[in-house]
């Protein structure tokens, strides 16, 4: 397995500046995880990445540049997870993770039965094997998210960029997502970039956190190291409490400020006298 790498990595919307100037290096195995302010540039890059979008720097995985490598072979090496896929209503939850084998099949060859298996093996590990025979159009947004990762598992790719992964999921299923991406990423080498706005988790899940803000990287390192108070009340406006677990794990908690003579998480009014 091959980790990725992009250098000055830019990205342009009708002449707005979304992306620029942006380094990043992921080894095999490793994951980090892209935080950061809505607008920031995380799902821009994660599109420049896998060459879904307009870019201009480069991106190589394995020594192999994007901009040199046919669309179906980038494939091969780089599957996504978008936000807001596209999911025909009328399509099988098996059908649609099968597509995840299209770029390891011959041009007009029928998937075979070992591409039948992979995609129903990667519905299975996550908990959605019962949705197999299932239209698209009558899954919930919980199981269309786990459905969507099953794609891109069945495509058996070198690098997995996740944007979101955990949208629509209760906090089972998005233990269970990340629990499975963790494993993948250890047991197959593969690199993983995810853009997490759950800090909690991309705190405990990665190993590295990439904050961006206006297009650029403006801090990289250990979750203690990126996710301090400070940093986040600058570029979030975000009021934060950073607490740790029972292992040790951090924890970012949101920090009220109660109003004069409003009432505490204990339901007793501010500056009332005890009985």
């Amino acid at each position: 397995m091959s980790g990725i790498e992009a250098r000055g990595v830019g990205v342009r919307y009708n002449g707005r500046v979304a992306l620029e100037g942006v380094d990043l290096a992921v080894a095999a195995g490793e994951w980090a995880a892209l935080v950061g302010p809505n607008g920031a540039g995380k799902s821009s890059l994660l599109r420049a990445l896998a060459g879904t979008v307009a870019a201009s720097g480069v991106v190589t995985v394995g020594g192999r540049s994007r901009s040199e490598t046919p669309r179906r072979q980038w494939a091969r090496l780089v599957a996504a997870v978008v936000q807001h896929p596209v999911l025909p209503a009328g399509m099988t939850a098996a059908e649609y993770v099968l597509l995840g084998r299209t770029p390891h099949l011959g041009y007009l060859a029928a998937e075979s039965a070992a591409d039948v298996a992979a995609g129903l093996s990667a519905l299975e590990r996550l908990d959605a094997g019962a949705l197999a025979a299932r239209p698209l159009g009558s899954l919930s947004g919980g199981e269309r998210q786990r459905v969507v990762l099953a794609r891109a598992l069945a495509q058996d790719p070198e690098v997995l960029l996740l944007d979101e992964p955990t949208a629509s999921l209760d906090i089972g299923h998005q233990q269970q997502v990340l629990d499975l991406v963790e494993g993948l990423r250890r047991e197959r080498g593969i690199a993983v970039v995810s853009a997490l706005h759950d800090l909690t988790l991309a705190a405990q899940y990665a190993d590295r956190l990439i904050l961006l803000d206006g297009g650029r990287v403006v801090a990289e390192g250990s979750a203690a190291a990126v996710l301090t108070p400070e940093a986040l009340a600058r570029f979030s406006g975000a009021r934060v409490a950073l607490l740790r677990g029972p292992a040790g794990e951090l924890v970012v908690a949101p920090s009220r400020v109660l109003p004069m003579g409003g009432f505490s998480p204990a339901g007793e009014r501010k500056g009332a006298p005890s009985a």
